[in-house]
């Protein structure tokens, strides 16, 4: 599983598979064909029209909270939280992504994370997101995680999550960019109850 999941710096991540989807694209270095992109919600870091267009083609297919008013063109679906798509055999269910004690991404934005079921296991990209009670219905074999603290969940909180959620394996995210450093990531593995793996970030 972990072989088709690149981290790509911050929350930014290539999965690769039955189709090459990229989630939250952000200082890309290199240029690939993106089959699906998900945006989880419209922070100049999460949602960077840039690194957008080096790999959007006539048939990606670009998916963001339904709320936002991007002015992204192309294929573009939106997506509130509780809905679910399909794209052939990959299939994607948008979940609620907000911070409880900060205003940075208030719930009422509506915006998400993502569940992405592709090749027989399933990922959950986190989002910006605080711990959250909706996790508790969430059941997955990978969950990426923000660890970074300040607009999200730290390490404790994050570790926390993963109590609940009890993935197969955690990744941490949303450090050593923006906000947060490696020691987080670190940390949130000392704390984890489940295994963590710490990917290296593609160049």
């Amino acid at each position: 599983m972990l072989e088709n999941i690149k981290w790509l710096g911050h929350a930014s991540f290539k999965v690769t598979g039955e189709k090459i989807i990229y989630i939250d694209p952000w200082n890309l270095k290199k240029k690939e064909k993106a089959d699906i992109i998900l945006i989880t919600h419209p922070h100049y870091d999460h949602l960077s029209s840039k690194d957008i267009s080096k790999i959007q083609v006539d048939e990606t297919i670009i998916i963001i909270p339904e709320k936002d008013k991007g002015e992204l063109k192309g294929r573009v679906k939106r997506i509130k939280p509780g809905d679910s798509l399909s794209i052939d055999r990959v299939t994607i269910k948008a979940v609620p992504a907000y911070n409880i004690n900060k205003t940075y991404h208030p719930k009422e934005k509506g915006w998400v994370g993502y569940i992405i079921e592709t090749g027989g296991f399933s990922i959950y990209h986190a989002g910006d997101t605080d711990f959250i009670p909706e996790m508790k219905k969430i059941k997955v074999d990978i969950a990426l995680l923000p660890v970074g603290g300040t607009y999200t969940m730290d390490a404790e909180e994050a570790a926390k999550a993963c109590r609940i959620l009890n993935p197969k394996i955690a990744i941490p995210m949303h450090y050593g960019d923006v906000v947060g450093s490696e020691e987080d990531a670190k940390k949130f593995k000392e704390m984890s109850p489940v295994k963590v793996e710490i990917l290296k970030k593609e160049e």
